[in-house]
């Protein structure tokens, strides 16, 4: 240890007498010509410099001679153009500080995860390939990983293979979290089917190497195949985990059930089939499980009838017939082989049994462990958000099975539940009053739904009345609150006063905000409306989306087939002033995309220009003083949760006369 210190010393000392040898470069060289000439040492080219001395000695005897002209002065001036080798021997002791200023291999690392909280990804890979390259400093396989992780949580999968194959490269090990992570980028990928391919081609990749996944790395492949459209891989992979007998756990059925929602078709019906076969493999479902069903209630669809009611006999059947044990049943497995196309055997003898005991009487409840149909009437009339969900046994029966599963609700699964609950004002008190007496804390996402859901159903009244939730809650709108009132505003005064309320707070109107309030005056078919909404964007010199292009393209199809209507009915009503109203937006609305560069483009070549590249925000450099760097304050910010209890339920009506969904017929007897 004593030798290591010493060692250590030395060299510390040494870099010191370099550092002052050349800051005291002059000084230093006339202390060591003496000290040669003391003690008798002769550099080699001690002769060579003394006969230069002996001349020089001559030309300063001689410079007062008049037979002479002009003189020659002693001292010389310092060349322009410095020595090659001084530069090498100064580089040289310069370098050999410089090592004692690199960083540690954590001090890199921290550096690129500081990069990735603030979703700088380019600045991440620069320590990296700049960084590190210029300071000599070799990478090891934990930078990279940082990196590849950084790049799938964003879905920057082309730039997380590239590293991958960088990694490689440099001959460093290829650790299980490494492919964790690449499947995880081509789970999130915007491009599902350049995720699949290089899903499939890194699935060869282990099997050529023989790298037995684990089972965070089958939870990254199901929710990799599972989002790329792939359901049948991602049903496949969790019956190899069960054949090598492997834990399935929670986490497991939830990717899977992120699966079903990628099917719109049929994600409900599969849903049901993975909801049933974790009761039988008697996995507990948590809260996580409950809002992705509620998720694949409101974005899916269950497929054709007939399929629908035999998956139904087949979930039926076996829970009475008390198959559930901790392997799959045949005839469950072929309905898992055979989707997204799912077919079930012919009915077995328990199967011909199950009519009478399952026709009990109230609500369907096919969420539970041992469904029953009810009194359902008609699968066919299923159709709708809040259809399926009282397939599931209602709102009242999710918060009951999930108790049963010590799963506490949170907000998120109120919001989930808002979007598939009625469109009435009772269902939206009642789910109010279950916040109130769970104690749950409410964000602005909540209250951004519930405008949303009024708006849809064109209650604009009452999507403003929840401004006035908001304020009781000690809440404050964001833009998304502005964007969802904008589906209200029907009229100009309407949409002015929505975007002087924007001015007032010190919000500035984005091109969703004025796409929403385009959408209205295209179906009033205002074209004041619309040419105001076309002199905002210009004025906010805003870049028109795809949505907004949409609109404009759709609403000049109905206003061409209308002019065309009164070219073949001369004296029909309102002709004159269609015309003039017609033909003075078409030259403002040529004008406009003039202005914007899209003149005389078709749809889809307009549609090119404004499109954005989704992966072009992380070649660039984060620009300087972006609000996460400038004040850390806000970089780790959180939503806003209040409670509610300062909202007057009493206030929201629950009459009939308000709702315009109308009530269920024919779904329940």
């Amino acid at each position: 240890m004593s030798s290591i210190v010493l060692n250590t010393l030395r060299r510390e000392a040494l870099c010191r007498f370099r550092t002052f040898i050349v800051q005291h470069r002059p000084t230093t060289v006339i202390v060591l010509r003496e000290f040669r000439e003391n003690a008798g040492l002769r550099h080699p080219y001690a002769e060579q410099n003394k006969h230069k001395r002996e001349e020089f000695s001559l030309l300063e005897a001689t410079h007062h001679d008049a037979d002479r002209f002009g003189t020659l002065s002693p001292q010389v001036d310092e060349p322009e153009t410095p020595d090659k080798g001084d530069l090498c021997e100064e580089e040289f002791l310069q370098r050999g500080t410089l090592r004692r200023q690199r960083f540690s291999i954590r001090q890199y690392a921290d550096m690129i995860k500081d990069h990735l909280k603030n979703n700088r990804i380019q600045e991440a890979i620069d320590v990296v390939a700049v960084t590190m390259k210029n300071d000599r400093v070799k990478p090891t396989n934990y930078h990279f990983n940082l990196l590849i992780g950084g790049c799938s949580r964003v879905g920057y999968s082309k730039k997380a293979f590239q590293l991958y194959n960088k990694m490689k490269q440099h001959g460093l090990k290829v650790t299980g979290g490494t492919y964790t992570s690449l499947f995880n980028a081509c789970a999130m990928s915007p491009f599902p089917g350049d995720g699949l391919k290089r899903s499939n081609q890194l699935r060869e990749v282990m099997l050529e190497k023989g790298y037995d996944p684990n089972e965070t790395n089958y939870n990254a492949m199901i929710k990799a195949y599972g989002r790329c459209g792939d359901l049948k891989t991602a049903f496949q992979l969790v019956d190899e985990m069960m054949s090598r007998q492997l834990p399935i756990a929670t986490d497991t059925f939830n990717f899977l059930l992120q699966a079903c929602i990628s099917d719109n078709e049929h994600g409900f019906r599969h849903a049901l089939l993975v909801w049933h076969r974790m009761h039988r493999m008697q996995v507990t479902p948590n809260r996580y499980s409950f809002n992705l069903l509620l998720r694949c209630v409101r974005d899916c669809q269950m497929g054709p009838i007939e399929t629908m009611e035999e998956c139904i006999e087949q979930i039926l059947s076996n829970s009475i017939g008390n198959l559930g044990s901790n392997m799959i049943t045949r005839s469950e497995k072929s309905v898992m082989d055979d989707l997204p196309n799912v077919r079930i055997a012919e009915p077995t003898a328990v199967q011909t049994n199950i009519t009478k005991p399952l026709q009990s009487e109230g609500v369907p409840d096919l969420l539970s462990p041992s469904p029953h149909l009810g009194s359902l009437v008609k699968l066919g009339e299923v159709r709708k958000p809040e259809d399926r969900l009282l397939l599931l046994g209602g709102f009242a029966k999710v918060l009951s099975e999930m108790a049963k599963c010590g799963a506490e609700p949170d907000i998120r699964t109120m919001t989930e539940l808002l979007d598939v609950i009625p469109p009435t004002y009772a269902a939206e008190k009642h789910i109010l009053t279950t916040i109130k007496q769970l104690k749950l804390r409410c964000d602005i996402d909540f209250f951004n739904i519930l405008i949303k859901k009024r708006s849809m159903r064109f209650d604009y009244e009452g999507a403003k009345d929840v401004l006035h939730m908001i304020e009781a809650a000690n809440l404050e709108p964001d833009i998304v609150t502005y964007g969802v009132l904008a589906l209200g505003c029907q009229t100009q005064d309407e949409a002015r006063s929505l975007l002087k309320m924007m001015h007032e707070v010190d919000v500035r109107v984005n091109i969703q905000i004025l796409g929403a309030m385009l959408r209205q005056g295209c179906a009033r078919r205002n074209f004041r409306y619309i040419t105001e909404i076309l002199n905002i964007v210009k004025r906010e010199r805003l870049m028109p989306n795809e949505q907004f292009l949409r609109h404009l393209e759709d609403f000049t199809k109905v206003c061409e087939k209308r002019d065309r209507e009164y070219e073949s009915k001369p004296n029909k009503k309102d002709r004159e002033v269609f015309k003039m109203e017609y033909n003075r937006y078409r030259m403002q609305l040529d004008a406009w995309r003039e202005h914007m560069g899209l003149h005389g483009l078709a749809l889809d070549q307009a549609l090119g220009i404004v499109r954005s590249h989704p992966w072009e925000q992380f070649k660039e450099p984060q620009a300087a003083g972006y609000e996460n760097v400038k004040n850390l304050k806000l970089r780790h910010k959180k939503k806003k949760l209040h409670y509610i209890q300062k909202i007057d339920l009493d206030a929201i009506s629950s009459g009939e006369e308000k709702n315009n969904a109308g009530t269920k017929k024919g779904l329940i007897s």
